[in-house]
């Protein structure tokens, strides 16, 4: 039986963009892979399931942190959320491309795989003018 790449420790391509970035902020070519990438977008447990299962409407987690910055964690696999929130239980894969095309205006964070040592974080002007792409 043959293992899926993100079970072996092999990185995803979203993980390997991540680490080009981590090294070369202004790389097109990983910032490219990344907006082309899926992402795992935590689904609250207290969503209702219509919800949930609306692919118009994706709920964003929040999570406040120190100083009350708000971000939005997403991930590049189950691995790397079940590091940072252990407790959910249901998530959504979403173009992160299309996720930045549709982000909010207001001073909202989003934050790649948190708990990892290639994270990145981006304030919500970067996510707009870094990621978004245009929806097809």
């Amino acid at each position: 039986m043959e293992t899926p790449a993100h079970e072996n420790n092999a990185p995803t391509p979203a993980q390997q963009a991540l680490d080009a970035l981590a090294e070369n902020t202004e790389n097109a070519a990983a910032l490219d892979a990344l907006a082309n990438s899926d992402v795992l977008i935590p689904v609250p447990d207290d969503a209702a399931d219509e919800e949930a299962a609306d692919p118009g409407a994706v709920a964003l987690p929040v999570l406040e942190q120190p100083g009350g910055t708000q971000v939005v964690p997403v991930f590049t696999s189950e691995l790397e959320m079940a590091g940072l929130l252990p407790f959910v239980s249901r998530y959504r894969l979403v173009p992160l491309g299309a996720l930045a095309a549709q982000w909010p205006a207001e001073d909202l964070s989003l934050t790649i795989d948190g708990s990892s040592e290639h994270r990145l974080t981006l304030t919500s002007e970067g996510v707009r003018t870094l990621l978004a792409r245009p929806q097809g």
